[in-house]
Order: C-alpha cells, then sequence, then structure tokens
C-alpha cells in the first residue's frame, strides 16, 4: 500500500526514478522503471520521476503576500510557477555538472492531493556535494553524476511551486553582483512507488546454501540462469539477497537479530583473537523495503576493510511514520540513482527514527561495501544515515540506541573498537587535501571528514553516547 504523508509543510525523504541524464527536454517527462526481461519474473515496485526544466523568472522572489517584488535580473532566479503535477511525495533539485556549487537559496511549496492547500516556502539544503563518491573515482567520472540539493519529503502531492535564488540576488541587483547559477537547473518530483509485497500466508522464502549465487570481493555477479530458491525474484534481486545468503534465506525481508554469544560464534576473527562482536541486530534487507533492484549497477564495489562509521542524517525532515520509512528510503534510492546519477544508493545502512535499521548500498551487510557518502572518506568505512534533520531537534534514543547495536556487530566483525581512534587518508574533500593523514573517531560524524552542518548539531552531540554504548555491546 502506497505510503501517504498528507500534510502540506511536511518535510522528509521518499522516491525518484528520473530521465537517463541527458539534455532537459522542453516539456516534462515522466519515466518509468525498466523491467527484466523475463516473463516468469515479477516488475520491482513501480516508481517514477517527473523532471521539469526551471526557467527564468521575471520577478525577484515573491514576499509572504506571494506577490513579486522589485524586478531582478533574470539570472539571479530561476524557478517553476504554480502548476499541477502528476502524484509525488519527494522533491529535489538537480543541474549538469556535479562539481559545481549551487550558492543560493532553493526553496519549493508543493499542494496535498485532490487539494486545494498548498505548503508555505520550505527550503532545499543546496550543499549535497559532500555525500558523494570521491573524486576520480570511477564511481563519480562515469559520466552521469550532477550537481543535486538534497531530496525534501513533502508527503503525497500533485502541484508545485519552486524558485532558486542566486546568492547575493536582490532587487536592484546587476548582474555581476550576483553568484552565477548552475546551467540545466531541473526539479526532480519523485514518487517512490508502493510499498513491496512480501511473503505471508501464501509462503515464505526458499532456504538457500551460502554458497549460491554469493558475490565476493574476487567475484562480481554475472547475468545467468536464475537458481531454483530465486523463483519470483529477479536476477538483479537474487543477486543482492544472495550476498546475504550466510545470514537469511534467499529473498527474506529482514535479516533476524542474534544474541552475543550466536555473532560471536559466527564471527571469523585472527587466531587467539577475542572476539569483541557485539549482538547482531534485526535488519530490514533491500527487499523487505522495497529496492527495485533493475536501478542500480549490476556489479558490486568494495573496499579492503572497515575502519570508521561517518553518521549523517537524511536532512530531509522529521514528518514521517516509521512505517513509511521504507518510501523514505526508497525515495532517497531513486533520487540519489536517477536523479544525481549515482550506482545506487549512497548509505550503507540506514536507521529510522523508532530504532529500525535498513540495509542499504548493495553488496552484503557483513562486507567492506564502498558507499558515496563522505567524499574524501569512503575508502574503508560505512556511512550510516539516520533518517531525519537534526540540526535543532534531538535524534530520538531510539535511533542512537540502534547506532550502538549496528556498529558494535559491524565493527566487531571487522576487529573495530567503538571507542577507539583511526587514521584515514583523505581522497580530496572540502576540509582535508588529497593524501592528508587524518586521525578521526571510529565513529565520527559527517562533518569531522568535511566542512558540513551534517548529522545536525543535535545528533553530532550524541555520538559519544553510541561509542559508549557500542563498546559495551562489545564486551569491552
Amino acid at each position: 500500500m502506497r505510503a501517504l504523508l498528507v500534510t502540506s509543510i511536511g518535510v522528509t525523504c521518499v522516491t525518484a526514478l528520473t530521465l537517463p541524464l541527458a539534455a532537459p527536454a522542453p516539456a516534462a517527462t515522466v519515466s518509468a522503471p525498466v523491467a527484466h526481461a523475463s516473463a516468469a519474473v515479477p516488475v520491482e515496485p513501480a516508481g517514477s520521476t517527473q523532471s521539469l526544466p526551471l526557467r527564468p523568472l521575471g520577478g525577484a522572489a515573491p514576499r509572504a503576500t506571494g506577490r513579486p517584488s522589485e524586478s531582478m535580473t533574470p539570472a539571479a532566479a530561476q524557478g517553476l510557477l504554480r502548476r499541477d503535477s502528476h502524484r509525488f511525495s519527494m522533491v529535489g533539485v538537480v543541474w549538469d555538472d556535479a562539481d559545481t556549487e549551487l550558492h543560493g537559496t532553493v526553496q519549493v511549496r508543493t499542494r496535498a492531493t485532490d487539494t486545494t492547500r498548498w505548503s508555505g516556502w520550505q527550503t532545499l539544503e543546496t550543499h549535497n556535494t559532500d555525500h558523494a563518491a570521491d573524486s576520480g573515482s570511477s564511481e563519480r567520472l562515469s559520466g552521469r553524476v550532477r550537481g543535486s540539493t538534497v531530496p525534501l519529503w513533502v508527503g503525497d502531492s500533485d502541484g508545485v511551486e519552486v524558485r532558486v535564488r542566486s546568492e547575493n540576488a536582490g532587487p536592484r541587483t546587476g548582474a555581476a553582483d550576483t553568484a552565477p547559477l548552475p546551467a540545466g537547473l531541473r526539479v526532480e518530483l519523485v514518487d517512490p512507488g508502493d510499498d513491496p509485497e512480501l511473503p505471508g500466508a501464501e509462503g515464505t522464502p526458499a532456504t538457500v546454501t551460502p554458497s549460491a549465487a554469493v558475490a565476493t570481493p574476487a567475484t562480481a555477479p554475472k547475468p545467468g540462469p536464475l537458481p531454483e530458491e530465486a523463483a519470483g525474484l529477479s536476477m538483479a534481486a537474487a543477486e543482492s539477497s544472495a550476498v546475504n545468503a550466510d545470514l537469511a534465506p534467499l529473498g527474506a525481508a529482514e535479516i533476524t537479530a542474534l544474541s552475543k554469544a550466536e555473532s560471536e560464534e559466527q564471527a571469523v576473527v585472527g587466531a587467539g583473537a577475542k572476539p569483541f562482536v557485539g549482538p547482531r541486530p534485526r535488519i530490514v534487507t533491500r527487499k523487505g523495503w522495497g529496492a527495485d533492484e533493475s536501478l542500480r549497477e549490476r556489479a558490486f564495489a568494495y573496499t579492503s576493510t572497515v575502519r570508521a562509521a561517518f553518521i549523517h542524517h537524511s536532512a530531509t525532515g522529521n514528518n514521517y511514520t516509521c512505517s513509511q520509512a521504507p518510501s523514505v528510503l526508497r525515495g532517497i534510492y531513486r533520487y540519489h540513482v536517477k536523479s544525481s546519477g549515482w550506482r545506487d544508493i549512497g548509505y550503507n545502512f540506514a536507521v529510522d527514527k523508532c530504532g529500525n535499521i535498513y540495509e542499504g548500498r548493495a553488496g552484503g551487510v557483513t562486507k567492506a561495501v564502498l558507499g558515496a557518502h563522505t567524499l574524501g572518506f569512503n575508502t574503508n568505512s560505512m556511512g550510516i544515515a539516520v533518517l531525519g534533520t537534526y540540526s535543532s531537534k534531538n535524534p530520538p534514543a531510539a535511533a542512537v540506541t540502534a547506532i550502538a547495536k549496528l556498529t558494535a556487530w559491524k565493527f566487531g566483525l571487522f576487529g573495530r573498537n567503538p571507542k577507539g581512534k583511526v587514521t584515514l587518508v583523505s581522497g580530496g574533500s572540502g576540509k582535508y587535501k588529497k593524501g592528508a593523514k587524518v586521525r578521526l573517531n571510529v565513529i565520527s560524524g559527517h562533518r569531522d571528514g568535511f566542512a558540513t552542518e551534517c548529522p545536525g548539531s543535535r545528533l553530532y552531540k550524541k555520538l559519544g553516547t553510541a561509542r559508549t554504548s557500542s563498546a559495551k555491546l562489545q564486551g569491552r
């Protein structure tokens, strides 16, 4: 069932399936998912994105009255006047060059579906280039990557208005005084699609041995016949699930929790080493939150190990229910892949405000999967995003506890102390030059690796609690 949030001012995160990253079309374009070419394989949960070009505005940004103020150079402001649209729940703005920053403000207002009720103006976070693949990586050099704002969850909507204003723009501002807006500005209206139909009374996923179709860093998945156990799954979905086959049946919606003793028994540690492994938490798989595996790149990407975790907030607002969190995650995934041009969702894991933990980028929850979450420090690290905005609002205790549980278990598999320090080599970011050796906490905030407000001041203040709790769960 479609997850809805009928509010005119809701802010959170959701969907995205857009056009291939090509030159803007003169009119609205709605893209649809690409199904696998097999009549026996079901189509992944549907979703779509309307990609609409922005145009120069004839006047300055409207005042609260909605009336334009004094004239302003068209180069200083672009936007989209109020218009009807197909249903959507997430909004973001993208532009052609991923290396160009948008110096200015991006605001939207939306109309709740089947009403005449418009929200107030809401601001999108424009500095999203720090959540990205490292410079020089194959993902960054793919030719598909675009600049983008953080997407905004607005609830079920069917109308939109957008304004983008240059940093120094204002009445009587001349073109020479304003920061130029990036080329190719477009608004992305994302429908996350329906929640997945998961096995229930009609049957449960078949079990599968750990060796079935498991991908490892040395063996990227290759197309081929689906194994018998994968009935009802596309090839891409089977591959995504198979990398967790030693933890859960193929096609399972979740990886169940284990006790500390059970987790230690499963852990692979060096000879004579004490397995400081926390109990494995329950993890909702990509199948469980409805990831459309046809969107991402088929191959998986890995690094050597996991030495640190960078904690993020999604900066998409807090007006979502926990039952809507899978929709939020599907939205982020689609926006990252189809709107921003990334190979997969950027985060390795996500946590909602009720403390549920979700598998992020595909490749296996126990493995060192290369993410695109902290520019300059994606190698040998993992990114954990807490869904919501925590700049002025405290994160729920359940979310902080989930961070502790996840890191206690995952770091235990790689022999890391959550209260320890680690030295990472920067791949180049706005805070550290390429090649710089940086001493960081094993559990760090995004702002520790990049000049950003993320993960929000209130969440950042809770990281000390997460470190202590995580170490205790490991038995340290």
